[in-house]
Formats: structure tokens, C-alpha cells, sequence
């Protein structure tokens, strides 16, 4: 008979959608959103609802396995879990006798995860062993750096607000593919009589969702803001009672910005004048108005300085303080996790390795080298800069690499371990949100598949393997542990008692949902929200940021490669989650400005590259991408090209200058006849 049970998905997206799954003979039969979560609404995107055929597919990991060939090959035979688990012990402690914790890398991105399945027995393992730390900045860490530095870690406003504005810039953000949640409320709030501004190479949105589009070029945004404050000041559009009230270092942002012209801007930007100032007279009119900075405007060497100068915006027009105004980036700190309290176990002042370097690193590093990798919750080969330099390191014989995963990914065909995990329909998982603001716990709707198994559960028998005491908790106290690990004021968590995870557990268990509880409905920025800094002021000329927050770059390209390669997400994949079998025609897509300067026609077979390597797929002509500008899907397969090589072949391995986060807009390539 069909049973319908409460699930969440817990995949790197900022809805965190409640859904209801549909068993039947102990197979997922569908799954489509619920309203646990009122931000759900009912209706979740395809790419979940397509998740079964990730469950059963035929790229599923059902058993631990040895490699039984070259490395890359992906020939593997089947070993039981005692042998996986033994194995890894015995040549970690190897590892240690001859070069130390440091010789051992973790290597993952929690982006896809919640409290369970990241940062429990995991990092008890590594922190226990002293291993090398991983700085895990492919995502959001220019954006975390610059909105902490200016407002601390300030309340994000929630997406029922969007409602109310009457102007809303979308900055960098794609919320048709990667937040569709959001896109109810830009339209309830043109109903209204509200307008939206899209700040992005393409126009990602349809004109039914978009009044104003400035497609700037990638790595200008930081110039573009700066013109707008420039532009704001010129016009009297400056709150400067908020100001002196609200903020420190306003002056020296003022200074700053008058040198950035709108023309000087334009030239950067490649748009026009007129249209900025368009964007920025519409924004000061506008009462409320509202700013979604989205995670494209970070991927590049002027990362900080652009989120920086954009999140400036509302203080300098003074549209803090009403619903429906301020800026939404994200909801994660105000959860304010205790990870150490989770971890159980004192962080390891161990080295610090970027991930964004991880070819370089596993060639390069020899205080002490690389000798064993753990690939966990990622996917690297695929999503990391400089592909080709990671795949010859993975080829490396001294190196023993063991990737934990769901399916066989491209990374996994360099494992010398491979661990099958459970997905999220097979185990508990705590989850919070990074857009929204609320908990929810999603436990098992069918039994794990083959042999797969947990995390918490796999970390934990290497642990016991090895020999590692450990005192910390697994099971239902882990699970009460992170939720008491959870600050924040949860609703029905108000006092001693309840604010314990046993309490929290039982109403989370009764409610499937904990919202949190501000002063009002929804956190309104300087009123019910302020920023965690020093007299709750946003600093505006922060010295987390360097002495010259804002300074802005010049372009990488060059007259070989002139053109810029981005890599946004797409309505196909979650990173690169369900790439195994959400594209069949991967295509790079160009202006037709550019393809008839280069004599290309649609869906001819065409060569990208650089001097980093090169990536052969068929084009795709397409007015929508902004001259100068080529995009191909973020989250591809090597398997997806006629090469073998994805978009990452053709990213450096730079990283911003404040967080070291990832660059990927950087890469310049030509794209010519294959």
C-alpha cells in the first residue's frame, strides 16, 4: 500500500523545502513539496522531485569496493565494510608513523548537508588524528567576509518580504533555477506595483519577472555599486540622519565612490551610463526598497570589494528599518551553530589548506606532502579550479584517496577506497536554511540501499577502528546535541528547559517545524535586527577587509582570451548533484555578436580554451548572454563533453584576497572551430 511520510531536502539550496514523499513496497514512488514549511508552498523543483532516479540509478554506490585497476579506470571490486574500515585505519596509521596528522587531508563542502552529516564524528576523526584543516571557500566566502565585516552577522530579510517592496535589485543572484521560492513573492510584489532591477551577464529571469536589466561584465560589480553610491550622492539620494546614526566610516565610502563615475563605470562594466543611473534613481525613489545579493558577483579577484560596495547600498539610501526594505543574502548567522560543541572534540592547530588549490596542493605541498585524501560530501573533480592539475594529482600512486559518496562520481573513479553513503531518504538529518529562517528534521523513509550507510555511522566505526576514544554523542543524543547546539531564539524554545535539544527534539517531533522567533513575524533590519558589531553600527570602511576595502582590479583577459567564462548554476543540477543523469547536450553558449566575429554557427562543434586546457562541446547561440561573455552549466560531467573536461579545466586556481574564495568568473578563454 502507498504511505506518504514528511521529508526535507536538505540539498545546497536557500528554500529548504518540506516535502512529502511517496512510498510504496519500500521504494520512493514520488516526492513533491509540502506546506510544513510555509515557504514550500506545495511545489518543490524538478530536479528534487526527479531524486528517486538518483536513488536507483545505476550510478548508485550500493557496497564498499577496492580498486581493481589503474587509477581513473574505474574497475572496483566489492569488499565488505570490516575490510573498508580496516584498510583505511591501518594506512592512515601508517600514514602517521612516517609524516604526520598533516599527511592526511579531509576534503568536503557541506553544502548539501546539515548538522548530522558534517561535523560530528567526522570531525572528531580528523581533529583527533591532527589532520590538515580545509579552508572551504569555493562558495560564499567573499560574500560571508565582506557582509560580516560591514554588518556582523545581521538577520537576512526573509522572502515574504520581498512582497513589500516597491524596488528590488537581484544582484548576482539566479532565483528561477536556484531559489525558486523566491520568485512568488518578485511577482506579488510587481503585482503591487513594485519593479525589479537584474544585475547579471545574462538575463536570467523573463521579462514577466524583470523591468530593468544591466548586464555587466564579470568581475565589475564592485565598480558598478561604487557609481551607483557615486551617482546617489549627486542626486541627494544620501540618508545621511542614517548615516550618522547607523554606521562608522560612511566619509571615506563617500570619498571613495565620487571617483567612480557613471561613464568611468560603464567603460568597466561594458554597459551604458544611463543605465546604471537608472537602476540607482529607481532604487532611492523607491519606499521600501530591497536588495537580494546573490553569490555570482563574489566569483571573482574583486569578490569582497563588490559584495562589499553592494551591501552598502541600503545604508547609504537609508532603507533600513521597514519591511520590505534592507538586503537578504543569507539566514545562516542567525543560527549561530556551536560547531565545536558538535565536534566534541578541540580543534587541531594543524595547517590550513584552500580548497580551491587542491591540484596544486596535491602536487606541489611537500611539508609534508599529501599522502592520504578523504573526498566526502564533494566532488571535486568537477567543481574545484584548475581541473587538470587535480586529476594528475589524484593519478598520483603514492596517493591514497578514499571518496565517500552516493553515486560514482568523477572523483570516485580515482579512489583506491570508495564508500557507498546513504542519501537523505535513508537517514536523519537535522537541517536549517541559509535563505529562510526555521529547523526541520527529516528522518528515514526507506531502508538504506545495499550497504550504504550514514555518515555519522561510517566516520564513527573508522574512529572505533583505529582505536580513537570517543567520547562524544552518536544516534538520538547527537541529534538532541545539535539542536541544543542551535542559538537563536527557536520558537517553543524560550527558557532553560526548552532551550534543551531533548525539549527542542520533542516539539520538532510534534511540529515538524521550529521557527524562529524574532520581535515580530520576520526579522526587519535596524529595527528588530541589528548588526553584531560594536554598538550595532554597520561599519562601512571595514578593517577586516584590508586598508582599501574597495579596491577594484583590472580585468584578467588578454588579446588571446578575451572572453569571459562563467559557470552559473542551471535548472539541471544542485552543484554538480544529480549531473549524472540531468544532461544529455551540453552546450556553450555565446552572443551571436561573437560567433559571427568568429565565423561559428549554432550547434557547430566547438574548442574553449586556455592555457590551463580546453573543454570541446557543441554551441549554442544565444541573445540572452551579453557579449564578451560564455556560459556553460555549472555541475556538468566529465562524461558531458567530447573531451572529457568541464568548465573548471579553464578556472585558475586564484582565490580573492581578503576570504581566498574561489575565482571562477576570472577564466578568459577563445572559443574557435573544434
Amino acid at each position: 500500500m502507498p504511505a506518504t511520510h514528511h521529508s526535507v531536502c536538505p540539498l545546497d539550496c536557500p528554500d529548504r523545502c518540506s516535502l512529502e514523499v511517496t512510498t510504496e513496497n519500500g521504494r520512493v514512488a514520488a516526492i513533491t513539496g509540502s506546506r510544513v514549511n510555509p515557504l514550500t508552498g506545495g511545489f518543490i523543483c524538478a530536479k528534487v522531485r526527479d531524486f528517486p532516479r538518483r536513488v536507483y540509478g545505476k550510478d548508485r554506490l550500493l557496497h564498499p569496493m577496492r580498486r581493481a585497476g589503474a587509477k581513473g579506470a574505474g574497475r572496483f571490486e566489492r569488499i565488505s565494510w570490516d575490510e573498508a574500515a580496516g584498510t583505511i585505519a591501518a594506512t592512515f596509521r601508517a600514514i602517521l608513523e612516517t609524516h604526520g596528522g598533516e599527511a592526511i587531508l579531509p576534503f568536503y563542502y557541506g553544502g548539501s548537508n546539515g548538522l548530522l552529516t558534517q561535523g560530528t564524528t567526522d570531525e572528531r576523526l580528523f581533529r583527533s588524528i591532527g589532520a590538515s584543516r580545509l579552508a572551504r571557500t569555493v562558495c560564499a566566502a567573499p560574500t560571508g567576509a565582506a557582509s560580516d565585516a560591514l554588518y556582523g552577522k545581521m538577520a537576512s530579510v526573509d522572502f515574504p518580504d520581498f512582497a513589500r517592496a516597491r524596488f528590488i535589485m537581484v544582484w548576482g543572484a539566479n532565483p528561477k533555477h536556484s531559489n525558486i521560492h523566491l520568485m512568488p513573492y518578485l511577482k506579488a510584489a510587481r503585482e503591487a506595483g513594485g519593479r525589479v532591477a537584474l544585475i547579471d551577464p545574462r538575463l536570467t529571469m523573463s521579462r514577466r519577472y524583470v523591468d530593468l536589466h544591466l548586464p555587466v561584465f564579470p568581475g565589475t560589480d564592485g565598480a558598478v555599486a561604487l557609481a551607483m553610491i557615486g551617482h546617489l550622492e549627486r542626486i541627494g539620494g544620501v540618508d545621511r540622519a542614517f548615516l550618522e546614526t547607523h554606521t562608522t566610516g560612511w566619509e571615506k565610502l563617500l570619498e571613495r565612490a565620487r571617483a567612480w563615475t557613471l561613464e568611468r563605470a560603464a567603460a568597466v562594466a561594458r554597459v551604458e551610463a544611463r543605465d546604471i543611473a537608472a537602476i540607482a534613481e529607481a532604487y532611492a525613489a523607491a519606499d521600501p526598497a530591497l536588495l537580494r545579493c546573490g553569490w555570482g558577483l563574489e566569483r571573482n579577484r574583486n569578490g569582497e570589494a563588490a559584495v562589499a560596495a553592494a551591501l552598502a547600498l541600503p545604508a547609504i539610501a537609508g532603507k533600513f528599518g521597514k519591511p520590505g526594505g534592507g538586503y537578504a543574502l543569507t539566514s545562516s548567522p542567525a543560527y549561530r551553530v556551536d560547531d565545536d560543541r558538535l565536534a566534541g572534540v578541540p580543534e587541531a592547530k594543524t595547517r590550513v589548506i584552500n580548497m580551491n588549490r587542491l591540484g596544486r596542493v596535491l602536487l606541489e605541498e611537500t611539508t609534508p606532502p599529501v599522502k592520504g585524501l578523504f573526498v566526502y560530501n564533494c566532488n571535486p573533480l568537477v567543481t574545484v579550479p584548475d581541473q587538470n592539475r587535480i586529476r594528475k594529482g589524484l593519478l598520483r600512486d603514492d596517493l591514497f584517496t578514499v571518496v565517500f559518496d552516493q553515486v560514482t562520481t568523477d572523483t570516485a573513479l580515482y579512489a583506491d577506497i570508495l564508500l557507498p553513503a546513504t542519501t537523505f531518504l535513508e537517514h536523519t538529518e537535522l537541517s536549517t536554511s541559509y535563505g529562510t529562517y526555521g529547523v526541520m528534521l527529516g528522518e528515514p523513509v526507506i531502508p538504506p540501499l545495499g550497504e550504504a550507510r550514514p555518515n555519522e555511522e561510517v566516520f564513527g566505526l573508522i574512529l572505533d577502528r583505529m582505536g580513537i576514544e570517543d567520547g562524544g554523542a552518536r544516534g538520538e543524543a547527537l541529534l538532541r546535541e545539535a539542536l541544543a547546539a542551535i542559538g537563536g531564539a527557536l520558537k517553543g524554545g524560550a527558557g532553560a528547559a526548552a532551550a534543551t535539544g531533548a525539549a527542542r527534539l520533542e516539539t520538532l517531533r510534534r511540529d515538524r517545524f521550529l521557527p524562529f522567533d524574532f520581535p515580530g513575524p520576520l526579522p526587519v533590519q535596524f529595527k528588530t535586527a541589528f548588526p553584531r558589531t560594536p554598538e550595532r553600527k554597520a561599519d562601512l570602511w571595514p578593517a577586516a577587509l584590508g586598508e582599501d576595502p574597495y579596491v577594484i582590479r583590472d580585468d584578467p583577459g588578454s588579446e588571446r582570451y578575451p572572453l569571459a567564462l562563467i559557470s552559473p548554476a542551471t535548472d539541471r543540477t544542485i552543484s554538480s548533484t544529480l549531473g549524472e543523469f540531468n544532461h544529455t547536450d551540453v552546450r556553450i553558449e555565446m552572443h551571436p555578436r561573437d560567433a559571427a566575429a568568429r565565423r561559428l554557427a549554432d550547434g557547430q562543434p566547438v574548442r574553449a580554451h586556455n592555457d590551463l586546457g580546453e573543454v570541446r562541446v557543441r554551441l549554442r547561440i544565444n541573445p540572452e548572454v551579453r557579449p564578451g561573455v560564455v556560459f556553460l552549466p555549472k555541475g556538468i560531467w566529465n562524461r558531458h563533453t567530447q573531451n572529457g573536461s568541464v568548465g573548471t579545466a579553464l578556472v585558475p586556481d586564484d582565490v580573492s584576497a581578503v576570504s581566498g574564495g574561489a575565482c571562477f568568473n576570472d577564466a578568459r578563454v577563445e572559443v574557435g572551430p573544434a
